[in-house]
């Protein structure tokens, strides 16, 4: 099987190393370890195509692999056979950048392309691609859109979803299916590739893909804001929506406790207020108009609430630099849990009305089960994303007899409040092995099971990512 893998894709494609595999069997925090038989790098689309095809005449399973920053170990290959490992497929090679089309504002990428590195090629064209978050150094289009990434510009431009135009995807028996003609309007039946998008891996491999590009926003304005409460942060966000609803492109809020941990571990961590805000609300307007007044907008909103008693204090940055200090410590999120300790992160959706309620609710069952967690909430409130982390100390998780046990106990406890308030537990981080039993637990038993049904369609031979999304057994 090795030496037809690397008949295909040459030594340079190929990683049977044991030490040289290790990194791409372990998910980044450093939690869940899986085997696989090697690391295969094709380099284009007919390369992939003939290792599906090969691994599907074998019954190998195949478990793709992006940046590698996933949350729910949605990369880590585990087939739960010791005869048939499978192999990790990773298209870092394939990171060209096709074209852009400007007029159109569609970019047409290899699914290996870093997030930065387009971010890049959409300046140079004179447009942007407005999906941002604090992996964009690492994460690939590839795993972004099996995922379904959010991000902090989901508020007005929606997840990654909102901003596929097109997909080229390798079926699991080795046929491409290519839709890259991006047109904006295109009603010749069933739109396949949106089933792609979100489906971690399980239905095909995303090779290339047609991004819709938007126009640069070079006029901006950015504000950090003191509340006391969640409830004050929802009002904001309404006012701020009456004012300047077209111009919101983030809208987050932060715990204090949150921002400790910030400071603490993170690099130039550069705080606006001598002492932290028990809730922090970051704002970024932006306009392709340099005349909007938008700090004018965000002086005379924040202003009001001010006022109004609804604001405790608020900082408009007066430099790219200090907007830049602003985000560079949101971003820092991810990585300062990762330095504190053992994090149980949630990542449910409610409607942003709901917020405050839900993190009220979420908080009473945390203080009443688990007293020894430091509670804390990062959240993209214009889009009702609550990310409620539950932070324990390594020495507490290692007392524990049965820990992925525990988590789940955890897990489940939070997600029975979202659903309490009919929302989600997976928004943006998606659902990979580990909450496969939630969804389900969670999902509409009908919508399960169509679900189900179009695995088996796709992937009869449940070799495409098994494992992931879906419990085993039930496809």
């Amino acid at each position: 099987m090795i030496e037809r893998l690397r008949g295909i894709v040459g030594d340079k494609g190929l990683i049977t190393d044991p030490a040289e595999m290790e990194p791409w069997l372990v998910d980044w925090r450093q939690r869940r370890r899986g085997r696989a038989l090697a690391i295969v790098q094709p380099a284009s689309t007919a390369e992939v195509s003939a290792v599906v095809a090969l691994c599907a005449a074998e019954g190998q399973p195949v478990f793709p692999v992006g940046g590698n920053t996933g949350l729910c170990f949605g990369a880590v290959p585990d087939s739960g056979r010791s005869d048939k490992p499978g192999i990790v497929l990773s298209l870092r090679r394939m990171n060209r950048i096709r074209s852009v089309d400007r007029a159109t504002g569609v970019a047409t990428v290899d699914a290996g392309v870093v997030l930065g590195d387009l971010h890049n090629a959409a300046i140079e064209a004179g447009r942007q691609f407005p999906l941002h978050l604090g992996s964009e150094g690492s994460a690939q289009i590839g795993g972004l859109i099996s995922t379904n990434a959010g991000g902090t510009g989901v508020v007005r431009y929606g997840p990654m979803r909102d901003l596929v135009a097109g997909l080229e995807v390798v079926l699991p028996d080795g046929r491409v299916l290519s839709d890259l003609a991006a047109l904006r309007k295109d009603n010749t039946g069933y739109m396949l590739r949106h089933l792609f998008i979100g489906a971690e891996g399980t239905l095909g491999i995303v090779t290339g893909a047609a991004l819709r590009l938007h126009p640069q926003t070079p006029n901006t304005a950015h504000a950090w804001v003191a509340v006391a409460e969640p409830a004050a942060a929802v009002a904001l966000l309404a006012a701020l929506q009456d004012r300047a609803g077209s111009y919101i492109q983030a809208f987050e809020m932060v715990s204090a406790s949150q921002f400790e941990l910030v400071r603490k571990h993170a690099e130039r961590a550069r705080f606006p207020f001598p002492e932290i805000p028990a809730w922090s609300v970051l704002i970024e307007l932006g306009s392709e108009d340099a005349t909007t007044a938008l700090p004018a907008i965000l002086e005379e909103v924040v202003g009001a609430a001010l006022e109004a008693g609804e604001v405790l204090d608020a900082v408009i940055a007066t430099s790219e630099q200090q907007a830049a200090e602003f985000w560079h410590l949101r971003h820092s999120v991810s990585e300062a849990n990762r330095k504190e300790g053992m994090s149980i992160t949630h990542d449910v959706a409610v409607r942003s009305s709901h917020v405050a309620p839900f993190i009220a609710a979420a908080d009473k069952v945390a203080a009443e089960r688990y007293p020894q967690a430091i509670t804390e909430v990062v959240c993209h409130l214009g889009d009702g994303n609550v990310h409620y982390i539950l932070m324990f100390t390594h020495e507490f998780w290692a007392a524990l007899p049965d820990a992925e046990a525990f988590a789940l106990e955890v897990e489940r406890a939070i997600h029975d409040v979202a659903a309490r308030f009919g929302g989600t537990f997976s928004a943006e981080h998606g659902v990979g092995r580990k909450l496969t039993e939630e969804l389900a637990r969670l999902a509409d038993p009908l919508r399960y099971e169509l679900m189900n049904k179009v695995k088996t369609l796709f992937d009869p031979q449940n070799l495409m990512n098994p494992g992931v999304l879906l419990a085993p057994g039930t496809a």
